[in-house]
């Protein structure tokens, strides 16, 4: 994997709790949806975040929630333009592998700052037939929700009302049977990816049309 230093950018903070860090990319290959190790140099600890740039884009953006007391998000929250970080990657396998198939209907499930593989695709593959289904306790945890067409998100809340879904993800699948054709990526908490798993079995989906990738 190629190990390299990388010049912050930007770091914009989002809500309370969740911010991007936008760094020179130096060169570095990913393909959508994939991951680096990100650590402050010679720290000896780093953390995995799923790219939310595209495959082209001349900087590298990464949408992290800071963890209170984590070792590193913490500490990249407080970074500043002109320091730098230590990029480990890129490497994972939550990809798509024929993006150019205009004929594949594609459904994201995410919860929090899991959607970042899938901001990542929708701007690496334009030509995508998709639809994100986001969950997040907070109205205002719906990042950069303007960078996709308007029918093509559904932002689920479980903690306030009058969002587009009043409710976790899980309660919008049960209500909002999916297609048992489309193909269905699911990035964010464990217990979500299993229960959504679990029901898009039910509904018809088969275990291989289903790509997981876990955040925490």
């Amino acid at each position: 994997m190629h190990k390299s230093l990388h010049k912050v950018l930007a770091v914009e903070h989002l809500t309370a709790h969740t911010f991007s860090i936008r760094i020179e990319r130096n060169g570095m290959p990913f393909t959508a949806g994939q991951c680096v190790n990100i650590g402050l140099p010679n720290a000896g600890v780093n953390r995995e975040y799923s790219s939310y740039s595209a495959e082209g884009d001349p900087d590298l953006r990464f949408l992290i929630r800071a963890v209170d007391g984590g070792q590193v998000s913490a500490k990249l929250r407080r970074l500043v333009p002109g320091d730098f970080v230590e990029v480990d990657g890129a490497y994972g396998l939550f990809t798509i592998p024929k993006p150019g198939d205009t004929s594949r209907k594609y459904v994201f499930v995410a919860t929090g700052t899991g959607i970042a593989p899938f901001h990542c695709f929708v701007k690496s593959y334009p030509q995508l037939d998709y639809r994100i289904i986001h969950g997040t306790t907070l109205r205002s945890e719906d990042y950069n929700r303007d960078d996709y067409p308007r029918d093509r998100y559904v932002h689920c809340v479980s903690r306030e009302a009058r969002s587009d879904f009043d409710g976790r993800v899980t309660d919008y699948l049960k209500a909002h049977p999916q297609p048992a054709d489309a193909m269905y990526y699911l990035c964010g908490n464990r217990n979500m990816i299993n229960d959504v798993y679990d029901i898009l079995r039910e509904q018809g989906v088969s275990g291989s049309n289903i790509v997981t990738e876990v955040f925490f």
